[in-house]
């Protein structure tokens, strides 16, 4: 066991577990937990933060930076993150801008190269976002989503559950769980079916969101319109939770570009 290299550097305060591995001229600040099994990459800073266990990373990335926002008065503030996530080289993931909100990021995510979250962002578990991938203030991302690589995502916009976003993409509204979302700025493409196989949900649940995606989307009937026939319809557990979160949208949600379902529907 590597231990802690003699060139990092540690403030006296940071509480770090006995099998905490941290790795050549890492900075370690103040007001930081960093739980068991934990590897520091050389070069890394962690500051106001809280590991939970097993967290990896990478050379030279940032956990717990000072939020980029003009807001910020320079109070201490914080990130919290959970369990047996990996942070790759020169990733950035910035704590809260004041003492009353805090960056939260949950367990089993991957954040590549690059990747970027700012202030206050809510991202969930086994998360994936590919590498110069970035988030504004104040974003959600919900578990089991998956974003690809070179993305923006605007302040305040929310990714729903399980949610796959293209290479390229610029998201400005909420994104509906269970959707593929492409483009600059995105539109819906259909369901990530691909990820709902793949999670085990069974075909009369994937067939109960088809239905309600086709409802919302291509009836031509207004949102709210839509969201109302399929409350009255009994909803599956899925579909109320699509409807639940459009119902909570401040950004207005994503939706496809004309009134026909898209070929990649059937397979992205």
């Amino acid at each position: 066991m590597m231990g802690i290299h003699p060139t990092a550097v540690v403030h006296p305060a940071a509480k770090i577990d006995p099998s905490v591995e941290i790795g050549p001229f890492a900075v370690i600040g103040p007001d930081t937990v960093i739980g068991p099994g934990c590897f520091i990459g050389p070069h890394c800073v962690v500051e106001y933060a809280t590991l939970g266990r097993e967290n990896r990373l990478a050379a030279s990335c940032f956990v717990g930076g000072p939020p980029q926002d003009l807001h910020y008065k320079g109070e201490p503030t914080r990130l919290v993150m959970g369990d047996r996530n990996t942070v790759r080289e020169g990733a950035t993931l910035n704590r809260g801008t004041t003492a009353t909100h805090e960056t939260r990021i949950g367990s089993g995510c991957l954040f590549m190269a690059l990747s970027h979250v700012a202030h206050d962002c809510r991202v969930g578990n086994n998360v994936i976002m590919a590498n110069a991938t970035g988030l504004a203030g104040h974003v959600e991302v919900a578990d089991n989503a998956i974003l690809s690589t070179m993305i923006g995502v605007h302040q305040f916009t929310r990714i729903g559950r399980m949610v796959m976003v293209s290479a390229g993409s610029m998201i400005g509204k909420d994104v509906p769980p269970f959707c593929v979302a492409q483009g600059d700025r995105a539109h819906l493409r259909g369901l990530n079916l691909v990820g709902l196989r793949r999670s085990g949900l069974k075909p009369p649940a994937i067939r109960a969101l088809k239905d309600a995606y086709a409802t919302l989307f291509l009836s031509g009937l207004r949102l709210d319109e839509a969201a109302a026939k399929l409350r009255a319809a009994g909803p599956t557990p899925e579909v109320a939770e699509m409807l639940d979160f459009i119902a909570k949208t401040k950004r207005g949600v994503t939706r496809p570009l004309s009134g026909k379902a898209e070929e990649e529907e059937a397979e992205v």
